[in-house]
Protein backbone atom coordinates (compact mmCIF):
# COMPACT_ATOMS: atom_id res chain seq x y z
CA UNK A 1 0.00 0.00 0.00
CA UNK A 2 0.77 3.88 -0.35
CA UNK A 3 1.24 5.99 1.94
CA UNK A 4 -2.66 7.58 1.32
CA UNK A 5 -3.86 4.24 1.64
CA UNK A 6 -1.96 3.61 4.90
CA UNK A 7 -2.89 6.47 6.51
CA UNK A 8 -6.29 6.28 5.47
CA UNK A 9 -6.90 2.54 6.69
CA UNK A 10 -5.54 3.61 9.90
CA UNK A 11 -8.05 6.63 10.32
CA UNK A 12 -11.27 4.21 9.06
CA UNK A 13 -9.72 1.25 11.01
CA UNK A 14 -10.01 3.20 14.41
CA UNK A 15 -13.67 2.80 16.42
CA UNK A 16 -13.76 3.43 20.27
CA UNK A 17 -13.18 -0.04 21.71
CA UNK A 18 -14.55 -1.70 24.75
CA UNK A 19 -13.28 -4.70 26.03
CA UNK A 20 -9.42 -5.43 26.02
CA UNK A 21 -7.24 -8.05 26.29
CA UNK A 22 -5.10 -8.59 29.80
CA UNK A 23 -2.01 -8.37 27.06
CA UNK A 24 0.70 -5.74 28.75
CA UNK A 25 1.72 -3.16 26.75
CA UNK A 26 5.55 -2.14 27.32
CA UNK A 27 5.62 1.46 28.87
CA UNK A 28 8.35 1.86 26.19
CA UNK A 29 5.86 1.39 23.48
CA UNK A 30 3.27 4.14 25.81
CA UNK A 31 6.39 7.03 25.43
CA UNK A 32 6.73 5.69 21.88
CA UNK A 33 3.30 6.99 20.83
CA UNK A 34 3.14 9.72 22.88
CA UNK A 35 6.83 10.98 21.76
CA UNK A 36 5.58 10.58 17.70
CA UNK A 37 1.70 12.32 19.31
CA UNK A 38 4.35 15.47 20.05
CA UNK A 39 3.72 16.36 16.55
CA UNK A 40 0.54 17.29 16.43
CA UNK A 41 -0.26 20.78 15.97
CA UNK A 42 -0.66 23.54 18.33
CA UNK A 43 -1.17 26.86 18.15
CA UNK A 44 2.18 29.08 18.31
CA UNK A 45 3.25 25.52 19.47
CA UNK A 46 2.20 26.12 22.99
CA UNK A 47 1.38 22.26 23.75
CA UNK A 48 -0.80 22.95 26.46
CA UNK A 49 -1.10 19.52 26.97
CA UNK A 50 0.15 16.36 29.38
CA UNK A 51 -0.21 13.02 29.79
CA UNK A 52 -0.24 10.56 32.75
CA UNK A 53 -0.41 7.00 31.82
CA UNK A 54 -1.41 4.43 34.64
CA UNK A 55 -0.43 0.82 34.82
CA UNK A 56 -0.39 -2.26 36.67
CA UNK A 57 -1.43 -2.65 40.61
CA UNK A 58 -1.48 2.05 40.90
CA UNK A 59 -3.99 1.53 38.08
CA UNK A 60 -5.76 -1.61 39.37
CA UNK A 61 -6.32 0.30 42.98
CA UNK A 62 -7.42 3.21 41.26
CA UNK A 63 -10.13 1.38 38.97
CA UNK A 64 -11.22 -0.03 41.99
CA UNK A 65 -11.81 3.36 44.20
CA UNK A 66 -13.63 5.15 41.19
CA UNK A 67 -15.66 1.80 40.35
CA UNK A 68 -17.16 1.95 43.58
CA UNK A 69 -18.22 5.68 43.44
CA UNK A 70 -19.24 5.79 40.29
CA UNK A 71 -21.72 3.11 42.02
CA UNK A 72 -22.02 3.84 45.19
CA UNK A 73 -21.75 7.23 45.70
CA UNK A 74 -22.38 9.35 42.54
CA UNK A 75 -23.53 12.32 43.67
CA UNK A 76 -20.58 13.35 45.42
CA UNK A 77 -18.54 13.97 42.29
CA UNK A 78 -19.09 16.30 39.73
CA UNK A 79 -17.27 17.20 36.28
CA UNK A 80 -15.80 20.37 35.94
CA UNK A 81 -16.93 21.14 32.55
CA UNK A 82 -20.39 20.33 30.13
CA UNK A 83 -18.97 17.85 28.04
CA UNK A 84 -22.85 17.91 26.29
CA UNK A 85 -25.10 21.23 26.40
CA UNK A 86 -27.73 21.37 28.82
CA UNK A 87 -30.25 20.88 25.65
CA UNK A 88 -28.99 18.98 23.31
CA UNK A 89 -31.28 19.71 19.72
CA UNK A 90 -31.58 17.87 16.42
CA UNK A 91 -29.32 16.00 14.29
CA UNK A 92 -27.04 15.42 17.45
CA UNK A 93 -29.92 13.91 20.28
CA UNK A 94 -31.00 11.66 17.50
CA UNK A 95 -27.37 10.56 16.69
CA UNK A 96 -26.03 10.11 20.63
CA UNK A 97 -29.50 8.30 21.31
CA UNK A 98 -29.02 5.71 18.24
CA UNK A 99 -24.90 5.39 19.20
CA UNK A 100 -26.61 4.21 22.97
CA UNK A 101 -28.85 2.27 21.95
CA UNK A 102 -26.86 -0.01 19.39
CA UNK A 103 -24.00 -0.87 21.62
CA UNK A 104 -27.08 -1.39 24.54
CA UNK A 105 -29.27 -3.99 21.56
CA UNK A 106 -25.66 -5.56 21.13
CA UNK A 107 -25.22 -6.61 24.89
CA UNK A 108 -28.87 -7.03 25.38
CA UNK A 109 -29.93 -4.42 27.47
CA UNK A 110 -32.83 -3.04 27.11
CA UNK A 111 -33.80 0.44 28.30
CA UNK A 112 -35.68 -0.66 31.62
CA UNK A 113 -32.45 -2.62 33.14
CA UNK A 114 -31.35 0.50 34.49
CA UNK A 115 -28.85 -1.03 36.81
CA UNK A 116 -27.43 -3.74 34.08
CA UNK A 117 -26.67 -0.47 31.54
CA UNK A 118 -25.03 1.35 34.87
CA UNK A 119 -22.89 -1.45 35.56
CA UNK A 120 -21.96 -1.46 31.71
CA UNK A 121 -21.29 2.07 32.27
CA UNK A 122 -19.27 1.70 35.43
CA UNK A 123 -16.94 -0.57 33.40
CA UNK A 124 -15.52 3.30 31.93
CA UNK A 125 -14.15 3.06 35.40
CA UNK A 126 -11.72 0.15 34.66
CA UNK A 127 -10.68 0.99 31.41
CA UNK A 128 -12.47 -1.93 29.53
CA UNK A 129 -10.01 -4.37 31.24
CA UNK A 130 -6.86 -2.18 28.92
CA UNK A 131 -3.55 -2.71 30.82
CA UNK A 132 -2.87 0.85 30.18
CA UNK A 133 -5.05 3.97 31.14
CA UNK A 134 -4.32 7.18 29.86
CA UNK A 135 -5.38 10.71 31.68
CA UNK A 136 -5.03 14.06 29.46
CA UNK A 137 -4.78 17.56 31.18
CA UNK A 138 -4.74 20.84 29.44
CA UNK A 139 -3.16 23.80 31.48
CA UNK A 140 -5.53 26.21 33.04
CA UNK A 141 -4.46 29.27 31.86
CA UNK A 142 -5.53 28.02 28.11
CA UNK A 143 -8.23 29.05 26.33
CA UNK A 144 -10.74 27.41 23.82
CA UNK A 145 -7.54 27.07 21.33
CA UNK A 146 -5.69 25.33 23.80
CA UNK A 147 -8.93 22.81 24.01
CA UNK A 148 -8.82 22.48 20.03
CA UNK A 149 -5.24 22.35 20.52
CA UNK A 150 -5.72 18.85 23.22
CA UNK A 151 -8.07 17.56 20.64
CA UNK A 152 -6.12 17.18 17.88
CA UNK A 153 -3.17 16.15 20.05
CA UNK A 154 -5.96 13.66 21.94
CA UNK A 155 -6.69 12.27 18.17
CA UNK A 156 -3.27 11.87 17.08
CA UNK A 157 -2.37 9.56 20.11
CA UNK A 158 -5.42 7.33 19.23
CA UNK A 159 -4.14 7.22 15.50
CA UNK A 160 -0.43 6.69 16.40
CA UNK A 161 -2.19 3.47 18.90
CA UNK A 162 -3.91 2.23 15.72
CA UNK A 163 -1.03 2.16 13.55
CA UNK A 164 0.89 -0.01 16.03
CA UNK A 165 -1.63 -2.68 16.61
CA UNK A 166 -3.66 -1.21 19.27
CA UNK A 167 -7.09 0.79 19.81
CA UNK A 168 -8.25 2.72 22.82
CA UNK A 169 -11.54 4.48 23.86
CA UNK A 170 -11.36 7.85 24.70
CA UNK A 171 -13.36 8.51 27.76
CA UNK A 172 -14.78 11.85 29.45
CA UNK A 173 -16.86 9.97 31.80
CA UNK A 174 -13.74 9.81 33.98
CA UNK A 175 -13.71 13.86 34.66
CA UNK A 176 -16.71 13.71 37.11
CA UNK A 177 -13.92 11.87 39.22
CA UNK A 178 -11.41 14.74 38.79
CA UNK A 179 -10.74 15.33 42.14
CA UNK A 180 -9.80 12.12 43.30
CA UNK A 181 -7.38 10.92 39.87
CA UNK A 182 -6.03 14.68 40.78
CA UNK A 183 -4.72 13.84 44.24
CA UNK A 184 -3.86 10.04 43.30
CA UNK A 185 -1.77 11.13 40.57
CA UNK A 186 -0.77 14.54 42.17
CA UNK A 187 -1.91 16.30 39.15
CA UNK A 188 -0.86 19.94 39.87
CA UNK A 189 -3.33 22.58 40.53
CA UNK A 190 -2.88 24.40 37.10
CA UNK A 191 -4.26 21.80 35.11
CA UNK A 192 -7.40 20.28 34.07
CA UNK A 193 -8.31 16.87 33.34
CA UNK A 194 -9.72 16.71 29.77
CA UNK A 195 -10.70 13.54 30.33
CA UNK A 196 -8.97 9.71 29.97
CA UNK A 197 -8.45 7.12 27.03
CA UNK A 198 -7.95 2.79 27.33
CA UNK A 199 -5.06 1.59 25.77
CA UNK A 200 -4.42 -1.56 24.91
CA UNK A 201 -5.30 -4.66 22.82
CA UNK A 202 -8.54 -5.27 21.30
CA UNK A 203 -10.32 -8.66 22.76
CA UNK A 204 -12.24 -9.51 19.43
CA UNK A 205 -14.50 -12.53 20.76
CA UNK A 206 -16.23 -9.65 22.77
CA UNK A 207 -19.57 -8.72 21.25
CA UNK A 208 -19.66 -4.91 22.09
CA UNK A 209 -16.27 -4.67 19.85
CA UNK A 210 -18.45 -5.42 16.72
CA UNK A 211 -20.14 -2.09 16.85
CA UNK A 212 -19.09 0.32 14.13
CA UNK A 213 -20.84 4.05 14.26
CA UNK A 214 -21.99 5.21 11.38
CA UNK A 215 -20.64 8.51 9.82
CA UNK A 216 -22.66 11.67 7.89
CA UNK A 217 -22.55 11.28 4.09
CA UNK A 218 -20.11 14.03 3.06
CA UNK A 219 -22.79 15.88 1.58
CA UNK A 220 -24.21 16.54 4.89
CA UNK A 221 -20.72 17.76 5.99
CA UNK A 222 -19.28 19.46 3.72
CA UNK A 223 -20.17 22.71 1.63
CA UNK A 224 -17.68 23.94 -1.60
CA UNK A 225 -18.65 27.57 -2.86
Amino acid sequence: MNNQQIVDQVITDRRSIRAYLPTPVPNELVKEIIQVSSRAPSGNNAQPWHVYAVTGDFKDRLCTELHGEFLNNPTAHRAEYRYYPKEMIEPFITRKRKNGIELYKLLGLTRDNELGMRQQHAKNMQFFGAPVGLFFTIDRSMEKGGWLDCGMFIQTVMLAAKARGLDTCPQAAFTQFHQIIGQRLNIPANQQLICGMSLGYADLSKIENTLVTEREPVETVLTIL
